[in-house]
């Protein structure tokens, strides 16, 4: 194994794993400490983390897209939960699931050589 491909394979974290976490460790510490500007911080953290292999990986278009698609799936777990009246981890893990699948199949799969 060559240099490049030893520094290659450490740096392809999936930012899918950040989308997964923040959006559900984020739900999940406001809903277990009641303080929803905790779960916020721990969203806002993990999407600026994927953020920031977004546009080191795809660039500036496909990050955008991408953050929006984040905000999108937050945005979109309160409508289910408060507006449709799922359960509120049900309405978590299926955004969660689209969204981090979503991340994984346009930010993280490999680049053509």
């Amino acid at each position: 194994m060559t240099t490049t491909l030893l520094t290659r394979a450490r740096t392809r974290f999936p930012s899918a794993a950040l989308v997964a976490a923040g959006l559900a460790a984020g739900f999940g510490i406001a809903q277990g400490t009641g303080v929803r500007a905790l779960g916020g911080a721990v969203f806002a953290l993990g999407g600026l983390a994927a953020a920031a292999l977004w546009v080191q990986r795809r660039g500036w278009a496909v990050a955008l897209g991408l953050g929006a698609l984040y905000v999108g799936a937050f945005v979109l777990a309160h409508v289910l939960a408060l507006g449709a009246g799922l359960p509120a981890w049900l309405a978590v893990g299926g955004v969660t699931i689209a969204a981090a699948g979503v991340t994984a199949a346009v930010a993280d799969r490999p680049e053509a050589a």
